[in-house]
Order: structure tokens, then sequence, then C-alpha cells
């Protein structure tokens, strides 16, 4: 079975998949974060700061980040977000502009660079889509019910974040792939998920919420702009 575990930002995507591969023995896909990307893919940028075309190679590395870590695993995984999560930023740009952050900003619509994102977000999404559905026998989306974690990295706006939540859900829905809503609390979640697919489990659950903690413990959560580029230089 190859699950992916979706939903927007801040929903808790990576502590849900973290505890149900402890608690299921199932492998989990390990990519790097776009946090992770930006030092060689746009060096000294904030993610708020990034051109439509720098945005456009951050979506093409995050997604192919995602196919190896998925082509390195076998038949059954769970899989931190889908490549939809980097479209679906990508296209709720076309939106709320390159910042969602910021509702100051004049409205870029209408400038040239923003039509040819357009167009490249459309093709992408194409792409992007049927990866989706040939490597997942189902969704698990994570409803938007928990407030926004002020990590000074992703967008802070509640209007991009419920565009970005109903646009997954939506797409999934429009590819046929088996979609489950699932809500509550992290423990109720992972029960949730184990009933539904009749998972097998291989500890107590509340191991496997502590080995979950002290795996989110060990991520590096330094902002991009605190980090230094992996490859010593700016070509990525």
């Amino acid at each position: 079975m190859r699950i992916s575990i979706s939903g927007t930002y801040s929903v808790g995507k990576t502590s849900t998949t973290m505890c149900l591969s402890h608690y299921t023995g199932m492998p989990r896909t390990l990519a790097k974060a776009i946090r992770e990307i930006m030092p060689d893919a746009v060096p000294g940028k904030r993610l708020a700061e990034v051109t439509p075309a720098e945005f456009l190679q951050l979506m093409m590395r995050r997604h192919c980040g995602r196919a190896v870590a998925e082509a390195a695993l076998e038949k059954d995984y769970l899989s931190d977000g889908s490549s939809l999560q980097e479209w679906a930023y990508g296209h709720a740009r076309l939106e709320f502009g390159m910042n969602p952050t910021d509702a100051t900003l004049p409205n870029e619509k209408d400038l040239p660079e923003m039509g040819f994102f357009a167009e490249v977000v459309e093709q992408y999404g194409h792409a992007f889509r049927q990866h989706v559905s040939n490597s997942y026998d189902a969704v698990v989306h994570l409803e938007n019910e928990r407030p926004i974690s002020a990590d000074g990295h992703r967008p802070m706006n509640e209007e991009f974040r419920r565009y970005c939540d109903t646009l997954l859900r939506t797409t999934v829905e429009g590819l046929g792939l088996p979609l489950y809503r699932i809500s509550g609390s992290l423990r109720e979640r992972v029960e949730e998920i184990v009933r539904i697919f009749d998972l097998p489990t291989v500890m107590d659950l509340e191991r496997a919420v502590a080995l979950m903690e002290e795996d989110y413990a060990k991520i590096d959560m330094r902002l991009e702009t605190e980090r230094r580029p992996l490859s010593g230089r700016h070509g990525g």
C-alpha cells in the first residue's frame, strides 16, 4: 500500500507520517524540505523573496527529490505530502502573488513574467498529477484545523492556506484516487488511518508517539537564510 499523507502546510503531515511509520513499520519517504533546498537553489534569499522563475526551479527540485525518494522504496510506503503540494503552492501564487504574506504589495497578475509562470505551473501540474496517480494507491487528507505555525519561513496567510487546502483536496478527487479526510489529534489521526487501511502495528501507539517526537526534535528548523549552500557554490 502506497499512501500519501496530504494537506496544506501546518496541518501536521510530518508528525503524522513519522508516527504512523513507527506504529506500522511502513517506511516513509525522505526528501529535502524547501528550506533545505533553497541555499543551493537561490542562495541568500527567503522564500518570500523568490522570483517566479526561481519558484519554478524550487518546484522542480522538490518534485525530483520526492520522485527519487519514492523510487528507492518498494510497494509499501508512506509519503509526507506529494508533488501536488508544490503545484498547489505555485498555483495559489497566481491568485495571491509571489509573497502571499504581504497583502500591501501591488497586484502581479498582469506582469509578463506571471503569464509565463502561469503557463509553466499548468504544465507542471499536468506532469505532477500523472506522477501522483501512478505513485499512490490512496491519499489521506489531513483537515486544515490547526493554527498556522509562525516559523518565519512559510507564508502566514490563512486565506492562502485555505485556498491550497481546497485545491489539494479537489485535485485528488478529480484524479479518482481513494481519498480519506482525517481530523482530530495526532493519536486519533493515526488510529483512524490504521483502521481504514487495516494496517498491522508493530508497537504500542505511545511508543510510536515518543519515537516520532525524538525524530521531530532532530529536524533542522533553521531558516533558509541561516544555512550555507551544500555545494559550496551558487550553481546548485
